[in-house]
This record gives C-alpha cells, sequence and structure tokens, in this order.
C-alpha cells in the first residue's frame, strides 16, 4: 500500500484529539511528509472485558494512520495486565490478574474495534501482537539490565507515586517495574511512534529512553485527549460512577448513555469519538442553541458508528418514546424476590451500595405515580413497574 503524503490530511491527524506530541510534532510532521513508512503502536492493559468510546478515540487515530500507508500494531497487555501498572488513585495499586483472566478479557476486543478499524484489510491488515511473547521470556539479569537504565529518583518522579507519598500511602516495589515492561515493548516491536493517553505519557517515555539506548532509535510519544468533563476535571468514562459508554452495549443503552452526558460534554464528544469533521461540528453548533437536538444529533453519530445508521435511529425512536414521550418500553425485566439479590443477579445494579446510593437520591420510583422508594418492598401484591435511574425499568412481581 503506498504511503500518502496529503498535508491537509497528516495535519489533522497531527492536531485532532492530540494532547502533545514529543519530541515534537514538527519532527513527526516531517517524518509523515517524507513518505517513509512507520510503525506505530497502541497498547491497551486486559483489565476488563469492555474498551469505551475513549479507549476508541485512539483507535479512530490508529485507522487514519493505516489509512495513509503506515504499519499499525495493537498490542494486547496480556503479561503488563498481570503486573498491574499503578492506578490514579492515590490510595492503592492496580490489582493483579491472572492469565486466564486476562485471556478471558481480551475475547471480544477485536469484535469491539472492528466497526471503526479495518483490522482485516488485505493491503494493509491491523497487526495484533501479545507482550507475553517477549516479556515472559526475559530472565531477571535481563530485567535487572533494563532497571540499570533508570534511576530511583527518575522513577518515583511519577506524579501518582508522589500523591502516595504525600498522603503516606503504599508503594509497591513491584509497580516500579511496569514502566520497563511497557517500555521494553518499544523496543521488542522497534516502533516509530507509540500512542497513548495522558495517564501513561511516563511508561511511554521509559520506553522513548529504552529504545535509545539499546537500539539508538527515536520514538515519537503520540498523546491523545483524555475525556474528561471541562467542569469537574473528572473522567468521563468512569465504570465505578456508571458514567461509563461502552464498545459492547446494545444500540440502545449506548444511545441512553450518551444521552446521559452533561451538556458541556458534547463538544469533546462531537472531536474525540465521532468521524464528522470539524467544520460539520461547527456547523451543528452554530445552527441551534438547543441541547437536547445536538445532544442526540451526537448519539446518533456514535451509536451509528458501532451499529449502523438503523440501529441508531431505531434506538433513538425508542429513547424518544420511553423518556420524552414517558412510555415504557416492551421488554421490561420481570423481578422475583428476593428483589435485591435478584436485581443484583440480573445485572440491573451491581451491588447492594449502588441501590442504596439510588435509593438514597430519589432515583428509584414508580413509573405510574413517580413515587419514590426509600427501601424496596419484601414483597407486593401486583405487579409493580419501577424506573431505576433515568433508563432501567423492571417490573416487580409477587410471591
Amino acid at each position: 500500500m503506498p504511503i500518502n503524503t496529503d498535508p491537509i490530511k497528516i495535519d489533522d491527524l497531527l492536531h485532532r484529539s492530540v494532547q502533545n506530541i514529543l519530541p515534537d510534532r514538527e519532527g513527526l510532521r516531517e517524518r509523515l511528509l517524507s513518505g517513509e513508512r512507520l510503525r506505530i503502536y497502541i497498547g491497551t492493559d486486559a483489565t476488563g472485558t469492555s474498551l469505551h468510546i475513549g479507549h476508541a478515540t485512539n483507535y479512530l487515530i490508529l485507522e487514519k494512520f493505516r489509512q495513509l500507508g503506515h504499519e499499525v500494531i495493537f498490542l494486547v497487555g496480556d503479561f503488563t495486565s498481570r503486573i498491574g501498572d499503578p492506578t490514579d488513585k492515590s490510595d492503592s495499586a492496580r490489582k493483579q490478574l491472572t492469565r486466564e483472566q486476562v485471556i478471558e478479557h481480551t475475547k471480544t476486543w477485536i469484535a469491539q474495534v472492528r466497526p471503526i478499524i479495518d483490522v482485516d484489510n488485505l493491503e494493509n491488515p491491523v497487526k495484533i501482537l501479545y507482550n507475553h511473547d517477549w516479556l515472559s521470556k526475559l530472565t531477571f539479569e535481563d530485567i535487572i539490565s533494563l532497571a540499570s537504565n533508570f534511576t530511583v529518583q527518575q522513577m518515583i518522579e511519577r506524579d501518582m507515586f508522589q500523591e502516595r507519598f504525600k498522603e503516606n500511602k503504599p508503594l509497591f516495589l513491584h509497580e516500579l517495574f511496569y514502566p520497563l515492561m511497557q517500555g521494553y515493548d518499544s523496543v521488542a516491536m522497534e516502533v516509530d511512534i507509540e500512542m497513548c493517553g495522558t495517564d501513561q505519557t511516563f511508561n511511554a517515555l521509559a520506553g522513548r529512553t529504552l529504545l535509545k539506548k539499546l537500539k539508538n532509535k527515536e520514538k515519537f510519544v503520540f498523546i491523545t485527549t483524555l475525556l474528561e468533563n471541562p467542569k469537574t476535571r473528572e473522567k468521563m468514562m468512569s465504570k465505578s460512577q456508571g458514567t461509563g459508554v461502552f464498545l459492547d452495549q446494545d444500540a440502545k443503552t449506548m444511545y441512553g448513555g450518551i444521552m446521559a452526558q452533561p451538556d458541556e460534554n458534547m463538544r469533546q464528544l462531537f472531536v474525540d469519538c465521532t468521524r464528522l469533521s470539524i467544520t460539520e461540528i461547527k456547523d451543528i453548533f452554530g445552527q441551534t442553541d438547543n441541547n437536547r437536538d445536538i445532544k442526540m444529533r451526537l448519539a446518533r453519530e456514535i451509536t451509528a458508528l458501532y451499529h449502523g445508521a438503523a440501529e441508531a435511529e431505531n434506538a433513538e425512536t425508542h429513547f424518544v418514546d420511553t423518556f420524552q414521550k414517558k412510555l415504557m418500553p416492551e421488554d421490561i425485566l420481570d423481578i422475583r424476590t428476593p428483589y435485591v439479590d435478584n436485581l443484583i443477579t440480573t445485572g440491573v445494579i451491581k451491588s447492594k451500595s449502588e441501590l442504596h446510593r439510588l435509593l438514597e437520591s430519589g432515583s428509584v420510583r414508580t413509573v405510574e405515580s413517580e413515587k419514590k422508594f426509600v427501601t424496596l418492598p419484601e414483597t407486593v401484591t401486583e405487579n409493580l413497574v419501577l424506573r431505576i435511574g433515568k433508563r432501567r425499568f423492571v417490573r416487580l412481581l409477587p410471591e
């Protein structure tokens, strides 16, 4: 596949959804304009079964690289997942996983990203690699040799480690090895570019150091924007907070998840999570100040990327009928006693603590009278339809 050096496409690639490019943006632009075929990768640790639309931003960009003719690698961190990269929480290390858990997590990943990146393209297919293939072969001597390229002071400069120190929280020794492992990925694959989010910049720069020292090769670090609320600075895609929109969700759930996003998130979601041009996005915001209409367009665009236009339209119709016209869906889930246990078993809620929060906030109501529940009844004498949050409907059945 010939290399495309169209400067307009290259400039779009280097600026849209891009936080920073290290060591410099202009240097990468020159390489892309030269016609040289570059090798770029992004690694994802298998900490869960689902990828969210924040992850998908990176794959939308990778597809642009692939369409320009460059070699694209989708690296599954099946080894690094088991080490556990430190979390962005100051009080804990990330839970280490077994190899069996990691393998289970990755089973559906390719299917999830296939709608937005042409994985099986015959001319320029995406390479899918697993870092267990090289990291599991390193000897202790190899690891000591890699560690000799860094000082302890360099390692503990990482922001999240500094927060741990300030709060007198533990920092485990194995966490210092994670940058070495991710850094060695760049050496093993001899890449020209690593794409990552802002939270992985430290690790990516460790790879830049190792690649330069061990292979005498320069690597660009391509840092993409993080989806975060511009007012609160909280992550938009948080599974624990129930705000995530995941690629393996059905069309109705995905559409509803976008509609549940705060208004201030819409502009970045248009830029980072759709294929509309920047000009088209500006036109959408310029044509109306009705946030509901803008958000519905956003939900339709994102849902159509993963499920097709027809499914997106059906999801929109369902949303309008259910939430704007206040019509109940036809496929309401029946729940028998014990209600709390069965709500968790069926996946309607994740835990008793989540139900407690929903009840406290007045988010559990009867559909017919909008009566709020403080606690769920142990049983009912007749069918009782409840709305849980904004998008969940269940029917409590009598014993």
